[in-house]
């Protein structure tokens, strides 16, 4: 890829950042993330240059030509949309008018977010309450019962979640991971209902970011090794690792699904009142639990993405 095709990547994933009219911090971070990923060392210029409202999608696209291109930068651009786990209608707009330009027949990543929305909005197995609260017992002994059976519940409804989403890597398609988020943002929510807290979506996200977790970086990992095979490693730099994390996109994401689900059992468990360290501390304890885990469990999660479609595993997925 030469720096133009880079810049011009780029300037279209801001431009899908402030598609719905916001630029919130999350989204920003998650572009110049994509930005230095590619080897810009400083991204601020060209999207402050794509801020300014003097780049419009027809004049970028027009500077892209090589196919390869053109798939990279609608993909950049729908994991930018999708940064705080769904894309809305302003959004949707701006990626099928993106298409447009580009001359790309995007109905492949239609379908996976049609399918991913559907997978957490309607499937029974990852319906809206799938943990009971503790109920009150009678006496100490069983209560003590109780407690233990609903952590245990607990504990292995994270390593389930943490297992689909792992698998996600391993699927063919394309933006599979696309649905790495969605599944994080529901887990924490079924946490905190279990814990008697009432959520809204904003107060899911804003947890989940404080922990650096996003679509955006996540997707173009598997984007950029996909499409560019062996100067992957390159391209990515520093976002995860070089190859090294390249080739552990499940375990990381593993990782990542499994410290999530703790740390929030933790923060909720403590009526919210742990700060933005101390719950940094216990996530990156919980992914250190996680890294140790992940060789027992890894044949499960290739189990789990073996033969299957994104649709297909998400409607395999129980409790």
């Amino acid at each position: 890829m030469t720096t133009e095709e880079v810049e011009t990547i780029i300037a279209l994933a801001t431009l899908a950042s402030i598609s719905d009219g916001l630029q919130d911090e999350a989204e920003q971070a998650r572009v110049v993330e994509v930005a230095r990923s590619l080897g810009l060392l400083a991204p601020e210029t060209v999207i402050a240059q794509a801020m300014s409202g003097a780049l419009t999608i027809a004049t970028l696209a027009a500077r892209l030509e090589s196919p390869e291109a053109k798939r990279l930068a609608h993909d950049t651009a729908t994991a930018v949309c999708h940064a705080n786990g769904w894309i809305n209608p302003s959004e949707g707009k701006f990626l099928h008018d993106l298409a447009d330009a580009l001359q790309l027949d995007t109905s492949a990543n239609d379908d996976v977010i049609a399918d991913i929305n559907r997978a957490v909005a309607d499937h029974p197995a990852l319906s809206a309450t799938p943990l009971a609260g503790v109920p009150v017992a009678a006496d100490a002994a069983t209560a003590s019962t109780t407690v233990a059976a609903a952590a245990t519940q607990l504990d292995e409804h994270i390593l389930d979640q943490a297992l689909l989403t792992a698998s996600l890597e391993l699927l063919p398609d394309r933006l599979a991971n696309l649905g790495i988020l969605p599944l994080q943002l529901r887990l924490v929510h079924h946490i905190g209902q279990r814990h008697g807290q009432q959520l809204d979506t904003q107060q899911v996200t804003d947890l989940v970011a404080t922990f650096g977790l996003g679509a955006a970086a996540q997707v173009l990992e598997k984007v950029v090794r996909r499409a560019f095979g062996g100067i992957a490693g390159g391209l990515l730099g520093g976002l995860l690792g070089g190859g090294a994390g390249i080739a552990g996109g499940a375990a990381v994401t593993f990782a990542s699904t499994y410290a999530l689900g703790h740390a929030a059992d933790q923060y909720y468990a403590q009526g919210r009142s742990l700060s933005s360290a101390d719950l940094k501390a216990l996530f990156t304890k919980f992914r250190a639990d996680a890294v140790t885990i992940f060789p027992r469990v890894e044949s499960r999660v290739s189990e789990l993405a073996r033969g299957k479609s994104l649709d297909g595993l998400l409607r395999t997925v129980t409790r």
